[in-house]
């Protein structure tokens, strides 16, 4: 299984993915990076834990804000109702999806920052 290292706000992150997924992994790592500095202009420095938290919120923002923008897409396209059945399943899924690696994200997350506290103490 490969290990990608990826930057968020400076301090580097060793993640195993799977083959193939290396450069997504680091597009998404990049686009992390990318909401945690937005956070940094607005809120300053407040954590590592908060940041990362705060983005993960932005980022779940974003999906659900995408999510009913194509639920209300595929209804107002007029297709069949089979059609529209199957994309709001596809929207659940993919909402099934992030919802997954927001929670494993989450629990990485919270390992490292207590690996970093028993490091601290």
């Amino acid at each position: 299984m490969p290990l990608v290292n990826v930057m968020i706000n400076s301090r580097a992150y060793t993640i195993a993915c799977d083959d193939g997924e290396e450069e997504h992994l680091k597009e998404l790592g990049a686009y992390v990076d990318g909401k945690v500095r937005e956070l940094l202009e607005s809120v300053g420095q407040v954590g590592d834990s908060r940041l990362l938290l705060m983005a993960a919120l932005l980022l779940a923002d974003e999906c659900f804000d995408a999510s009913a923008r194509l639920e209300a897409n595929a209804r107002s396209s007029g297709e069949a109702g089979g059609a529209q059945e199957e994309a709001a399943e596809k929207i659940r899924a993919t909402e099934g999806f992030v919802a997954e690696k927001l929670e494993q994200a989450a629990l990485r997350l919270e390992k490292t920052v207590a690996r970093f506290a028993r490091g601290n103490a």
